[in-house]
């Protein structure tokens, strides 16, 4: 290896480890999300590289998860490939089989990409427990997250989701999940592995522009890169940040009008108050907080929560410039929730498929 590449090798395993938490224990069981794709595969060859460094044993404590769904044909050459790319490093790797195709599929009235995103974290979480893993490693890097953010924006979005995607978040009681790669751009990530000479898969479904995040890498961010701005990821990203820092304080908001307004009703079903809300009623977009808010506590899918949704909750509420002759009186979510209008607010219930 030249010695600029030997300097570009460090560099990276460097900007992998300034990625990990603090909690990062690398005597723990530490589990390592591996799709066969360059992103992934730089993940796990990185964290590899660096459990060695460290101490030789401890790179056995890293395992492999993997998750196959059924809905594209060279899905089983991927996992092969990385059952085969874990038996080289030496490391163990667990495979889960996710069918989405199939009638009857657990897609709890979500689109495919939701269900098969959440059905995957499902699969982290139950393995992580039964390994005594905790942390979960996943190859999110700088580009998702500037795309994360562009599809946020054009969604639709408050504040907190304007932040992007964290670099560590709750997953399951006890177990974290991380993306140290996130500050990293995705052609670094190829670089790494092709001095390396470590190899990955190509997933043809992510030249589908029919798909939502490729419409925005393909056919938006990398055609504006190519022309007036260049550095349009970067700028985003730096959006993502700012916005992170005004949303930590927001959170604390969020949280205390939660806990005043939110109350469970005795048959399961949620009671948002209109009085519980307080000034937040001059405030549209904080009452959007709160819902969004809601929706992460209870687990239930935001994706495909839009800001039309949002907007004709808080109209429910009453808490909008809208009449109550055009407030909707009841509405129908994505995922099987149901708001319905309440004397004193609005009343929330998911109805399981």
């Amino acid at each position: 290896m030249k010695d600029s590449e030997q300097v570009s090798v460090t560099a990276f395993l460097a900007a992998v480890k300034a990625g990990l938490p603090t909690s990062w224990d690398w005597r723990q069981p530490v589990l390592v999300a591996a799709s066969g794709g360059a992103d992934s595969m730089a993940l796990l060859h990185g964290l590899a590289a660096l459990a060695r460094q460290e101490d030789a044993a401890w790179s056995r404590q890293l395992n492999v998860v993997h998750v196959e769904y059924d809905l594209r044909p060279t899905a089983p050459r991927d996992r092969m490939f990385v059952v085969e790319q874990s038996a080289s490093l030496g490391l163990p790797c667990h495979w889960r089989r996710l069918a989405l195709a199939e009638p009857g599929a657990r897609l709890a009235g979500e689109g495919v990409e939701a269900a098969a995103r959440r059905l995957r974290y499902d699969v982290l979480a139950e393995l992580a427990g039964s390994l005594g893993a905790r942390h979960v490693a996943v190859g999110h890097t700088l580009d998702d997250q500037a795309e994360t953010i562009l599809h946020r924006v054009l969604r639709g979005t408050g504040l907190t989701g304007l932040a992007g995607m964290p670099w560590a978040r709750k997953l399951a009681e006890g177990v974290c999940l991380v993306r140290p790669l996130l500050g990293i751009r995705r052609e670094r990530l190829r670089a790494y592995l092709t001095m390396q000479g470590h190899p990955w898969v190509e997933d043809e479904s992510n030249l589908d522009t029919g798909f939502s995040r490729n419409y925005l890498r393909h056919a938006v961010l990398a055609a504006v890169e190519q022309g007036p701005y260049p550095a349009a990821t970067e700028a985003l990203v730096r959006l993502g940040e700012q916005a992170a820092a005004q949303a930590a304080s927001r959170t604390v908001r969020v949280d205390e009008l939660i806990a005043v307004a939110l109350h469970e009703c005795p048959d399961g079903a949620l009671l948002l108050e209109r009085a519980g809300l307080g000034q937040a009623e001059n405030d549209p977009h904080l009452v959007a907080d709160v819902l969004l808010a809601i929706w992460r506590q209870q687990g239930w899918p935001r994706q495909e929560l839009s800001s039309g949704h949002l907007q004709r909750l808080t109209a429910m509420l009453g808490l909008t410039s809208l009449s109550e002759a055009n407030a909707p009186t009841a509405v129908d979510l994505p995922g099987g929730v149901r708001a319905r209008q309440h004397p004193t607010g609005l009343h929330l219930r998911r109805v399981e498929p």
